[in-house]
Order: C-alpha cells, then sequence, then structure tokens
C-alpha cells in the first residue's frame, strides 16, 4: 500500500486539491443563494394602500371582440362550457361606458373552471396606461363566480409602481348580455404597495 501511494501521490495530490476547490466554490456559492436586505435598498419607501375604481369591458360578440375562446375541452355535453379557455385584451375605462376615458387593459386568460355553476379560474393583468400607474401592472389570480353579487379575487403582485403588491380586488357585475355574453364588470381594487 505504501509503494502504491507513493507512486501515485502526484495524482493523489492532485485530486484532493482539486475537491478541496470545487467544496470551497460551491460554499461560497451557498452563501450567496439567499440574504436579508433592507427595503430601502431597493428604493422601497413607506407602503400605503390604494384603492382603484374602473370598469373592466368583456366584449365577446363584437366585429373586434376582445375576449376569444381559444380552447374547449372534448366534453360528453356540447351544451357545457366547462373547459373552455379564453384568452382577453379587456378595455378598463373610468365609467361603465366603453368610449369613457380608458385607464388600462386586462390581458390574460380565464377558464370555465366548474362543471355545476359558472366558475371561473382568472389568471390576468391589469396593464394601466394612465397618470401615476401608467406602465405599472397589477397581477390577478383567483376564483370568480360570475353571478355572484360580489366576486373578490386575490392581488398576487405586482410591477412598476406596483412592485410587491398585494391585496385584493371585489367586482360586481354591471351589465350582461346573455345573448351575447358582452359584459361590463365593475372593479374596486384595494392593494399595498411601495
Amino acid at each position: 500500500m505504501a509503494k502504491f501511494l507513493l507512486q501515485h501521490s502526484f495524482t493523489i495530490s492532485f485530486l484532493l486539491i482539486i475537491l478541496s476547490f470545487f467544496s470551497t466554490f460551491a460554499t461560497i456559492e451557498f452563501k450567496h443563494f439567499s440574504r436579508s436586505l433592507s427595503p430601502s435598498s431597493l428604493g422601497l419607501k413607506r407602503e400605503k394602500l390604494s384603492h382603484l375604481h374602473f370598469y373592466f369591458h368583456d366584449i365577446v360578440t363584437a366585429k373586434n371582440p376582445t375576449a376569444m375562446r381559444v380552447a374547449q375541452a372534448d366534453t360528453t355535453s356540447a351544451s357545457s362550457p366547462f373547459g373552455a379557455l379564453v384568452m382577453i385584451d379587456d378595455p378598463l375605462t373610468v365609467d361603465p361606458d366603453i368610449n369613457s376615458k380608458p385607464v388600462g387593459k386586462a390581458q390574460g386568460i380565464y377558464a370555465l373552471a366548474s362543471q355545476s355553476d359558472a366558475s371561473l379560474l382568472m389568471a390576468y393583468n391589469f396593464a394601466f396606461m394612465e397618470g401615476k400607474y401608467n406602465g405599472s401592472n397589477l397581477s390577478v389570480l383567483g376564483r370568480n363566480t360570475v353571478f355572484s353579487p360580489v366576486r373578490e379575487m386575490p392581488i398576487v403582485g405586482g410591477s412598476g409602481v406596483f412592485r410587491l403588491a398585494r391585496g385584493y380586488a371585489e367586482a360586481r357585475t354591471h351589465t350582461f348580455d346573455p345573448k351575447t355574453g358582452n359584459a361590463v364588470v365593475e372593479y374596486d381594487v384595494y392593494v399595498f404597495h411601495y
């Protein structure tokens, strides 16, 4: 054994140096995986609560629809909307009239997620284009039971002015046309942000 170690001492030394180098490198990488930061280091100031109020126009039937079905599950009942997936680029306005001042767009998807009632899985962004919120977004991810008088969905984040946002959105149907599927929904959004 001693003869083997003497003959291969250079190789063994070299391997130990390489292993030592990699273990040191791994330790350095692990230390930088996570660290605590002061909010001020990211330019974050005191957190505030904002209330936004606007109208969401979901236009399914029109010359230029803003909500379009992009997928439908193969179900046993042709009349069931369960499994349908709709892509949206819905205008947001200050009043229920589509021609009132635009404040942004609701962009994303909703899916008919219930076999027994009209419940949607909503995953979309409010992309604002007005005033101090211009270029900022709020992200919504939640359940929308469309025939309930008031629906509450979580705000799960944001960007721009709304970086690190959290809160909730209340939706109330203002108008709904069962023939066309077009709807105007009133939104009150309460959001904590910096």
